[in-house]
């Protein structure tokens, strides 16, 4: 939408994420991910640690639901979304404002581990995209159905066949 503002922030979760269910039954996903780059200090001639950046996200429906039972606290992760703003009055009537990312992609990042991903079957988006994306059948329907001999593409892994 236009005059949004949107990031991508690498960092790690703070903690698990905190699933919760809305009065109309939605489900939503709250979680912090730290960020803290790592800067060159010439004088002791060392990496350090800079300043930490505490991003709070937010992430609905599905994603939320996909959020609790892939992520937990200290993975690293690269999440992608809106930034929103809110303002209130506190007891004491000072103006408070908070941002926060409405996270619409989020996943493992996996330059220090692996990962096994599942395509949920159930409650997803099963459309296309202009870059080709959409539905995949999970891992175990696709060995099910297995490509023709002749398709390199089709072989299961191990041993590469060249």
């Amino acid at each position: 939408m236009a005059g949004e503002t949107v990031i991508t922030i690498v960092g790690n979760l703070t903690a698990d994420p905190e699933l919760r269910t809305t009065r109309n039954g939605g489900a939503v996903a709250n979680f912090s991910i730290a960020a803290t780059p790592r800067v060159f200090d010439k004088q002791s001639n060392q990496w350090v640690d800079g300043d930490a950046l505490f991003m709070r996200c937010t992430a609905w429906r599905d994603l939320a639901t996909h959020c609790a039972q892939s992520l937990a606290k200290g993975m690293r992760v690269i999440a992608h979304g809106r930034l929103t703003q809110h303002s209130w009055e506190d007891e004491q009537h000072q103006k408070r404002t908070a941002v926060e990312l409405q996270v619409d992609e989020i996943g493992p990042s996996l330059r220090y581990a692996t990962a096994q991903v599942q395509k949920m079957q159930s409650g997803g988006y099963q459309g296309g995209n202009a870059n080709g994306g959409g539905y995949q059948q999970p891992q175990q329907a696709r060995q099910q159905s297995q490509a023709p001999a002749d398709d390199p593409w089709g072989a299961p892994a191990g041993e590469p066949d060249f």
